[in-house]
Order: structure tokens, then C-alpha cells, then sequence
């Protein structure tokens, strides 16, 4: 990987290289990047990465390299400006009494007392911030221990379209956002994560110090975060907090339109279902819309032009930052593009969110045309061929399906292999007998399996469920048929889940998605991975649903072109759970029969998987775990 990495950054050819866990990949991009001049950017989709580079690896890496080079390397974080301390945010930060920010929408007058233990919470998470500010070198979020609630900390963060800018704050000269940016210009390797990478694209790359390599690790993230940072919404809640934010800056008109597009928004998006929106905006909703657009205007046009000199250049520019993004994402959904994707979306957990979403229906020429230029790429992670080929995700990131183009984005790629003995150290067995799934939630027959395997084992077991009824289901079952202590996500935080688990080896922890890709449990603590059913995108997920009929709509197979490299993606990195270190031994279980009876794409999931011990025998699978019991 170091020495296809050195030749990618001489020949300026971008690289793919997939990695598996354990192979150590971290120390394998950061060592050529050392001698790469200039900064160069390491990007990452997990917080957890992020802080094993700068507080694990790098420390190592610059301490062993100094004798080398003659000097010790250096290194920052880059990080949005809403994970910095806001001098001037600070300044206003109200110790006595909720503000806004703790409302989706203008509270009704307090009872007496109603706010006192709320406010008092948030008083003396104030006052220890003011304190820690006197001695921060940082102001990063991440190094104020114990932390604050995120209600607080947006009371003293400044997000970036609401900043006005280091030459016209007050408090230019001592913020924190611009000092990390100063750092990152400084350093030789920068670490940011994808979510910044992907706003930095947008922006024309204005946030990200210029640079000659860029490395992209967990790269199977990277589109997803670009779609997110692509993403704009529209709420009721949020026109009205602009409203009330603007109301002293802009014309009676111009609030009086932003109330009453706040209440159209509210009836619409309680009346329409929670759905795609496939033929354009209802006419209602169009009509808010509309509404919405012209108040927006009206209200920016009344603001006009922030200038160093006003009374109070931070207040005008969050107001007029929020009407221009309420008016930006007003226009494009009226314009109803093509190559964008509408839906409304609802909360499932009781809050009664109602939103309008607008995305891109893909974002592979957003990555073609900014991730790409005047710099070498190089896209690593654990799960980068599909199939056993590199070309789907290839095609994900922007890239050419075929390596050799000669468009100027030709590309390498390298699959470093494993340190693990899969087939000695792993068995993948698909439950073939068990019917179809159909129904959501956990049938009985795979309860059934479920049951079998975990008492086989006597616990030591992960499962990762496609929904939360499914893992509920399992989890009720397991309670009421074993003594086995079962933890489900949920019902504690995911970190006390996750190091109960650890401690406990008769234990099991039942999850959904989040759990595929987060849980590091090397050792006999998870020794059984069960999926209940493969990963594909459910049909009303509405980015992966408008994929696929754009490429039925064009003559090809949406389900084979989106829906599977999806849930191979999904797959490999549930079933990376279990192996992660050489002495890991274990089971994973697949409890749909359609892995192995699915002619068409159940061979190119398999192909997606590491080279697991194959087999459909249950016999043979409950025999393996009873041995390891027994070890």
C-alpha cells in the first residue's frame, strides 16, 4: 500500500485501495504522505477514526520518522466552524433563560416556574464555558470535558452561513475557527472528516487548505456525505424562527408573508402523506412555496448589505443567512429540476417533525468534477469491491467504470488483502430452508434459527437487524426463552451497550444500522454475527427509490444498478463485526434463504464478503458454535 501509494502521487494518478481491518491502512497512507510536499489532507466519516489518527497514529508516526526526515512532522484537525467556541456568540449567550434554539417552533407563555430547572441546566453549562474559555487553546467542543447538551452548545457556536466573517466580527482576531484553519495551512498532514470535505467541494474548495494528495479513508461514506451536504429542507418551524430572528430588520410585509408561509407549511405538511413527491409539488404546497420564495426576498432586499460599521453586523448576518437559505431551497424546489429528488418526510419518533427535502438524484458529477482536479486522490476502506471488481464503487465516487480512461481521471487500484485466515478463522452460514422474508419484523421460523444459534453458543452474540421491530422481536424472544442477559439499542446509549457487551460473554446485543459499521469486539465477547435479512434499501427510503427508476426510465435494472451494490455495502461491513483481530474466531449467520437461492444477485453478494468457510447446513453451524462453547 506505501509503495502504491508513492507511485500514485509521482505518476498523479488517482488509487483505489481496499483494505481490511487489521491490515494496519492508517500507517499505510499516512507514511508516503510524509514525503509529499505541502499539506496533505486525510479525510474520515467516523469520529472514532479522526481521534485514533491525531491522538494514536500521528503522535507514533512523527516520533518514528523524526530521525528520518530531521525534523517531526506535523499535524491539525479541521473541523466545522460549529465544533469551535463563538467569541462573539458567547458575548450574548443567555445564562438565565431558554433561548430560540431550544424550540422547534415560538413556545406559548411560561407558566410560573415552568423554565426555572431547564434554565438553571443551562445557566450552569454557560457559566462553565465562559470559565473554560479563559484557558481553552482550542475552543474545540471535543476538548471541553464534561461536555455540554447540544442546545447549549449552539448557543455559543457559530455555524458557517451565519458568520460575518473574521474582517467584520468584533471578535475577529481572537476566533478560535480561523485559528484552526491558520493551523491546517501550517501543517503537514490535515485531518477533516468527509462532511467538511464535502462542503468544501460545494464551496468551490475554499474551506480545505490547498493541497496535492488527498486521502479519502472509509471511502464508502463519501457519496452519501456529499448527498447530505447537497441536501437543503424546508420547515414550518424553521420559517418561523427566521421570522422571529428578521422581525426588527425587515419590512411589516415582508414578516407578515413569513407567518403566513409558516402556516401554510404547517397545514400542508401535516396533511400530505410521508412520501416522494413524483410529480412535482401539490398544488397547496406549491403555493406556500411560492409564498415562502417572495418573503424571503423581500425580507433579504430589506436587509440589504452588511457592513463592518452596523450596530450589530453578527445579528443581521444570522438573519440574513437563514432567509437566504430558506429562499435558495424555496427556488430550487419550485423550479422542480430533473436532476433533483423531492419527498416529505416525517418523523417516526413522536416529534411530529414534518419536512420538505429537496436532494440531487445522484452526485457522481459533483465528485467527478470537485473531488478530482489539481490534486491525487486516494480512496481507501475495508469495503471497495463489489462483486469482487472495484468498478461499482468506482462509478459511486465519480470515477470511469474502466481504470484506463483517458479523460484524466485514469485510475489504479489495490486490494491489499487481509492478515486474517478467513476460511479457518470464519464461518458464513445462510439459513437456505427458512422461507422468503416478506413481512417486516422477525418471523417465526427465523426466530426459531435465532434461538437455536444463540443457545448453541450460550450468548457471545452481535445481531444486526433491518429494523427496530425486528430487533425488539428478537430481543423479547431471547428474554423470554433464556436466562442469557440480552442488551438492545435503545434502551441505553450506545457506548454503555457496546462495553457492556465486551464484559459480559454471555451476553447478546440486538441492534439496527448503526451497529453494521460502528461495533469494534475483537476477542470471545462476539464470537456469533446474525443478520436477520439482507440490507437493501427499503422502498420507501426516497434517494435510493428516484435512483432506481432513473435507471429503469433509461433501460436498465434500478434494483441491480442501486439496490444491490447497496446491500453489499451494508453486508460487509455487518459481516466485518466478526473477525477483527488474527485470533478471532466465530460464526456469521444470515437468516435469509435469498443469499444462497437468488441466482441473479446472491453470488455477487457473496463475491462482496471475505472468504468465509461456506455452508447451508444448520448441523454444521450449530456444531461450530458448540465447540467454540466449549473452548
Amino acid at each position: 500500500m506505501v509503495e502504491a501509494i508513492d507511485k500514485a502521487v509521482k505518476n498523479k494518478e488517482h488509487l483505489l485501495v481496499q483494505a481490511g481491518t487489521g491490515t494496519g491502512k492508517s500507517l499505510g497512507y499516512l507514511t508516503p504522505a510524509l514525503l509529499v510536499e505541502g499539506p496533505v489532507v486525510v479525510s474520515t466519516a467516523t469520529l472514532a477514526l479522526q481521534n485514533q489518527l491525531v491522538a494514536h497514529d500521528l503522535p507514533r508516526l512523527a516520533e518514528a520518522v523524526q530521525p528520518v526526515l530531521g525534523r517531526r512532522p506535523t499535524f491539525a484537525v479541521l473541523k466545522g466552524r460549529h465544533h469551535y467556541l463563538c467569541a462573539a456568540k458567547l458575548e450574548h449567550a443567555d445564562e438565565q433563560e431558554p433561548t430560540d434554539t431550544l424550540f422547534d417552533s415560538a413556545p406559548p407563555a411560561p407558566k410560573a416556574g415552568q423554565w426555572l430547572g431547564e434554565a438553571g441546566k443551562i445557566g450552569k453549562q454557560i457559566l462553565r464555558i465562559r470559565k473554560w474559555a479563559e484557558k481553552t487553546e482550542t475552543g474545540d467542543r471535543d476538548d471541553l470535558d464534561p461536555g455540554v447538551d447540544d442546545v447549549v452548545w449552539r448557543q455559543v457556536s457559530m455555524p458557517a452561513r451565519d458568520c460575518v466573517g473574521a474582517g467584520r466580527c468584533p471578535y475577529g482576531q481572537e476566533c478560535f475557527a480561523e485559528a484552526s484553519r491558520v493551523r491546517a495551512r501550517e501543517a503537514d498532514i490535515v485531518v477533516t472528516n468527509h462532511s467538511l470535505l464535502a462542503v468544501d467541494m460545494i464551496a468551490d474548495r475554499q474551506i480545505v487548505p490547498p493541497h496535492k494528495l488527498l486521502i479519502v479513508d472509509e471511502a464508502h461514506e463519501l457519496a452519501d456525505r456529499v448527498s447530505s451536504a447537497a441536501q437543503a429542507e424546508i420547515t414550518a418551524e424553521a420559517v418561523e424562527r427566521a421570522g422571529r430572528r428578521a422581525r426588527t430588520m425587515i419590512t411589516p410585509s415582508a414578516a407578515e408573508q413569513l407567518a403566513q408561509a409558516a402556516d401554510e407549511l404547517t397545514v400542508c405538511l401535516a396533511d400530505l402523506p410521508a412520501e416522494r413527491l413524483t410529480n412535482g409539488l401539490p398544488e397547496r404546497l406549491r403555493l406556500a412555496v411560492a409564498t415562502l420564495e417572495s418573503a424571503t426576498r423581500s425580507g433579504l432586499a430589506s436587509i440589504g448589505e452588511i457592513k463592518a460599521d452596523d450596530s450589530d453586523p453578527v445579528g443581521k448576518q444570522q438573519a440574513k443567512a437563514v432567509l437566504d437559505e430558506l429562499s435558495s431551497t424555496s427556488q430550487r424546489l419550485l423550479e422542480e429540476n430533473k436532476f433533483d429528488v423531492a419527498w416529505i418526510e416525517k418523523s417516526d419518533f413522536g416529534s411530529g417533525r414534518r419536512a420538505l427535502v429537496v436532494a440531487p438524484l445522484s452526485v457522481a458529477n459533483t465528485l467527478s468534477e470537485a473531488l478530482y482536479a489539481d490534486r491525487t486522490v486516494v480512496v481507501t476502506s475495508a469495503t471497495l469491491t463489489l462483486g469482487g471488481k472495484f468498478d461499482t464503487v468506482a462509478r459511486s465516487l465519480g470515477l470511469p467504470a474502466d481504470s484506463a480512461a483517458s479523460s484524466g481521471d485514469g485510475w489504479t487500484s489495490l486490494d491489499v488483502g487481509s492478515p486474517f485466515d478467513y476460511p479457518k478463522q470464519g464461518i458464513l452460514y445462510v439459513a437456505a430452508h427458512l422461507p422468503r422474508p416478506s413481512m417486516s419484523g422477525l418471523p417465526d421460523a427465523a426466530g426459531a434459527e435465532l434461538l437455536r444459534l444463540v443457545e448453541a453458543l450460550g450468548g457471545r452474540t452481535l445481531g444486526l437487524f433491518s429494523s427496530r421491530k425486528a430487533a425488539t422481536q428478537a430481543a423479547e424472544l431471547l428474554r423470554a426463552k433464556t436466562d442469557l442477559p440480552i442488551l438492545l439499542q435503545g434502551e441505553e446509549t450506545l457506548p454503555i451497550l457496546v462495553r457492556k457487551f465486551k464484559e459480559d460473554q454471555a451476553s447478546c446485543l440486538f441492534g439496527v444500522m448503526s451497529l453494521w459499521q460502528g461495533v469494534d469486539v475483537p476477542g470471545d465477547a462476539c464470537q456469533l454475527v446474525v443478520i436477520d435479512r439482507l440490507p437493501f434499501p427499503r422502498p420507501d427510503e426516497p434517494l435510493a427509490a428516484a435512483r432506481a427508476a432513473a435507471v429503469d426510465a433509461s433501460g436498465g435494472s434500478g434494483f441491480s444498478a442501486v439496490s444491490v451494490p447497496i446491500a453489499a455495502v451494508r453486508l460487509a461491513q455487518g459481516v466485518g463485526r466478526l473477525i477483527r483481530s488474527t485470533g478471532d474466531k466465530g460464526v456469521v449467520a444470515v437468516l435469509d434463504s435469498r443469499l444462497e437461492t437468488a441466482r441473479g444477485y446472491g453470488p455477487f453478494l457473496r463475491r462482496s464478503l471475505p472468504p468465509f468457510w461456506y455452508t447451508t447446513r444448520t448441523d454444521v453451524a450449530e456444531g461450530a458454535l458448540r465447540r467454540l462453547a466449549n473452548s
